[in-house]
């Protein structure tokens, strides 16, 4: 059994799709191969569930196209931080997560998810690019 912890953020479709599109390319992705999709929520306060992120449907549905089981999760709180402690949790054999472009500036004021989770993280994590129209 192979585990994914995918980072789903609800910003573009595109990107969740793009991640899952990697992981349906992964060598034995049969029912060896567990997508779990995680997406943290930084404020919730009409209480919304990780199904009811497009991007999280999006992803599921390509994945589920590709024969792969999904997994859902949702948190809340820092995200960086709250994927690898999703990632602890289910033990997972890799992360998956998608940055978009910023500025010099971008990065200093808001940080960078994906940075974090490379930097903080002892299991390895790959990068999907964003897709061209993101």
């Amino acid at each position: 059994m192979y585990d994914v912890l995918i980072g789903v953020d609800n910003a573009e479709d595109n990107r969740a799709v793009a991640q899952a599109k990697a992981i349906a390319d992964l060598p034995s992705t049969d029912d060896s191969v567990t997508a779990h999709l995680c997406h943290v929520f930084q404020e919730n306060p009409e209480g919304a569930s990780v199904h009811q992120i497009s991007a999280v449907r999006r992803a599921r549905e390509t994945l589920e196209e590709a024969g792969i089981n999904c997994v859902h999760h949702e948190a809340s709180g820092d995200p960086a931080d709250e994927l690898l402690a999703a990632a602890d949790d289910v033990d997972a054999d890799a992360i998956c997560v998608s940055g978009r472009k910023r500025r010099p500036t971008g990065k200093a004021v808001f940080g960078s998810v994906t940075q974090d989770v490379i930097l903080g993280s002892d299991r390895p994590v790959f990068a999907v690019p964003a897709p061209k129209t993101d």
